[in-house]
């Protein structure tokens, strides 16, 4: 583990804090991946969390081999992150140089400089959120206080993660609202009709257009027609 100045309590405290007063999903892994580089012994860190559509993306790495890393991983299918996504909470690579269970991904990562590796889950309420990953250019880096620090880390971020996409997607509804009403207000100004009859109007446009109703909102707001309507 590296001796900072501080020490592990302060760090973590200092985390908690930082991760509290973080506005995003973006911002907050960032945070997440620096502290790595000062709570454990790791030169590289990562995370590469979980998107629309089942898929997997690296939201944040301290250098490009962290993506090129998990690039392969996503495209073989196998590596320690994969089996973290799929079956275990955490992995730990001693040496990627002559580690077996990943016969394709392994050599290459080795071929990176990546030698040690260490993935830990991060999860919240249940769902899988992505993984927490720390590398070393040196093989048989990480110890066993490495690994505990790593685990409280993720668990950290996990809550900060789950938090942060919470109040995103609060405020994507809020947004949505406020956009509904405006339009409504627009219908209502415009036609002489309650606000029930302009939100009828604008989900019958939604459903007829296949076209969400908040895009439909907002086309009206921005351009004073529908979907199907030409611009005057």
């Amino acid at each position: 583990m590296k001796d900072d100045s501080a020490s592990v309590a302060e760090v973590f405290a200092r985390l908690a804090l930082e991760l509290h007063e973080e506005v995003g999903v973006g911002e907050t892994v960032e945070a997440v991946v620096q502290f790595a580089l000062h709570a454990v012994s790791c030169t590289h860190a990562g995370v590469l969390l979980s998107s629309r559509g089942g898929q997997w993306e690296t939201i944040s790495a301290t250098d490009p081999l962290v993506e090129e890393s998990d690039r392969m991983q996503v495209e073989l299918g196998e590596g320690p992150s994969v089996d973290v996504l799929t079956e275990h909470t955490a992995v730990l690579v001693p040496d990627t140089a002559s580690d077996p269970r990943w016969p394709t991904w392994a050599p290459k990562a080795a071929a990176l400089g990546l030698r040690s590796v260490l993935s830990v889950r991060l999860a919240a309420g249940g769902s899988t959120l992505g993984v927490l990953q720390l590398f070393n250019t040196e093989p048989y880096a990480f110890e066993p206080d490495d690994d505990a620090v790593a685990h409280i880390l993720a668990r950290h971020a996990s809550v900060a993660l789950a938090s942060a996409r919470q109040e995103a997607t609060l405020w994507q509804a809020i947004d949505a609202r406020k956009l509904v009403g405006q339009a409504q207000g627009i219908l209502m100004e415009r036609f002489g009709i309650d606000s029930d009859q302009a939100f009828a109007v604008l989900r019958r446009y939604s459903q007829d257009n296949n076209v969400k109703l908040r895009d439909v909102a907002q086309r009206l707001i921005d351009t004073r027609t529908l979907p199907g309507q030409r611009q005057a």
